[in-house]
């Protein structure tokens, strides 16, 4: 029955956060007024020289439909996207990027969280890429985070409740979040914050490596 109600619920899952991730980086496209953050950005490896045509919904949509990752794979995706955009101010979020960032984000959180994953060369077919460039692209992603994959149970229920609250009440999302905040700058740090969790990471992390 729960994993009835889980997969029924997929489908908005997958809605909202191809809403989400679509709004901040139409947001964040005319962003940038900086020519050396223009400069990172371009140079950056998720960085595209064009717009991707598939729009976000379909591509989730089709990473969704065939990496047959575990559903909680896309809330933790979440929780990273969010790490990452914490960490890199200088990369935020726009169309130029969101299309690898999200399927680089998937593939960390499946090799993360589930026991059997499809290998990156089978990403790269879903994400429509090539294995060499998922393969530098994940390397990239993971130093971004810097290396912090942990997601506690507390975060993981925290992202979730946020996104099933958000989902039933059909509201605009968090405004202190870098992934839900149309507002976002380069100078302001705003996401969403659970630093007294994350704070446990660092002295639980050999407990669940264990």
């Amino acid at each position: 029955m729960v994993e009835e109600e889980s997969s029924s619920m997929m489908p908005k899952l997958i809605t909202f956060l191809s809403s989400v991730l679509q709004r901040v980086a139409e947001s964040n496209d005319d962003l940038v007024d900086d020519d050396s953050a223009i400069e990172t950005q371009k140079n950056s490896a998720f960085h595209g020289l064009t717009r991707p045509s598939i729009s976000l919904h379909t591509y989730l949509e089709r990473i969704f439909k065939y990496a047959n990752c575990s559903n909680s794979c896309f809330i933790v995706a979440y929780v990273y996207l969010d790490r990452f955009a914490q960490r890199q101010p200088l990369l935020p979020i726009n169309s130029f990027n969101v299309h690898r960032l999200l399927i680089t984000s998937v593939l960390v959180a499946a090799k993360f969280m589930d026991d059997l994953c499809y290998n990156n060369g089978f990403y790269a077919r879903v994400g429509g890429i090539s294995t060499r460039e998922i393969n530098f692209l994940e390397v990239d992603f993971l130093f971004g985070l810097g290396f912090h994959l942990n997601v506690t149970p507390n975060t993981f229920h925290t992202y979730c409740s946020c996104l099933h609250k958000e989902m039933l009440q059909l509201k605009p999302p968090l405004s202190n979040s870098l992934l839900t905040s149309s507002e976002t700058s380069l100078n302001k740090a705003s996401h969403l914050s659970f630093e007294e969790d994350e704070a446990s990471h660092h002295q639980n992390q050999h407990q669940v490596a264990a």
